[in-house]
């Protein structure tokens, strides 16, 4: 079989051997099908590092980072309100893009972190009042 091809604006001509046929594939329900996009990560509290002043942290109050990663956007910023799933900042590790997001309502104290920055998984990324 002949197939006329276009790359780049430069159409080739290509003989191709059609050999054995594929099974066909189960067609997955629309509510199945995988859509590209950011991940959305709650900002669960995760294992407690030891706080860098020794003073103890008030779990119920912060946002701790889930994964090893570079922050690459700061959206939070102190004294925003912001209701639970808002994303609070995105962090990028292997590639991929994760939306932090608020565990909880509430307004933002501090923001320990800035674009840019590397951030090791159960550090404090965002404090709330």
């Amino acid at each position: 079989m002949k197939l006329k091809i276009t790359i780049d604006n430069k159409t080739y001509e290509v003989d191709v051997e059609a050999s054995e046929p594929e099974p066909p594939r189960p067609q997955l329900p629309p509510s199945y099908m995988i859509q590209p996009g950011a991940a959305r990560v709650p900002a669960a509290p995760a294992p407690a590092a030891a706080p860098a002043g020794g003073e103890p942290v008030d779990e119920d109050k912060v946002c701790r980072s889930p994964i090893n990663g570079i922050v690459v956007k700061v959206l939070a910023q102190p004294g925003q309100q912001i209701q639970p799933g808002d994303t609070l900042l995105v962090l990028e590790a292997m590639k991929m893009e994760t939306n932090i997001t608020a565990p909880m309502a509430g307004k933002v104290a501090k923001v320990n972190v800035n674009a840019g920055d590397s951030v090791q998984s159960g550090a404090v990324l965002v404090e709330f009042e």
